[in-house]
């Protein structure tokens, strides 16, 4: 179970490069940039899996060891800072606390899924 504060978020974000499409079965991950000092893992042991992104740079996703679940990622480009997959927090508000600021990864967005119109939109990170 992790732990961190949405006010300590530097990024709110939905991501559809592809290693995010796989990590969440669908078409992206919505996801909290936090620096790596704010957030730590409470309860239970992480397992992870690293992999070069399509960006070139290293992601580390680390998950449940127990259910399998996706906790939160590392990323190269993202130095000092976690990737927590909003999806995984027990706070039910948390999802209505994290309207993006931004879409990463829009070139991979499915032309059928509307972009939003608040968010700046970037290609790739």
């Amino acid at each position: 179970m992790p732990k961190g504060s949405l006010t300590d978020a530097h990024m709110q974000a939905p991501c559809f490069c592809l290693s995010c499409r796989k990590i969440s079965g669908s078409t992206n991950t919505l996801n909290f940039v936090l620096p790596e000092d704010k957030f730590s893992v409470i309860a239970g042991s992480t397992k992870k899996y690293s992999e070069i992104h399509e960006s070139g740079k290293k992601l580390t996703i680390y998950f449940c060891g127990d259910c399998g679940s996706t906790i939160y990622k590392t990323h190269e480009l993202f130095p000092g800072s976690v990737v927590v997959l909003a999806g995984t927090l027990d706070d039910v508000n948390g999802l209505e606390q994290a309207k993006p600021q931004v879409e990463l990864f829009t070139k991979r967005r499915p032309s059928w899924l509307p972009g939003l119109s608040w968010a700046e939109q970037k290609d790739e990170f």
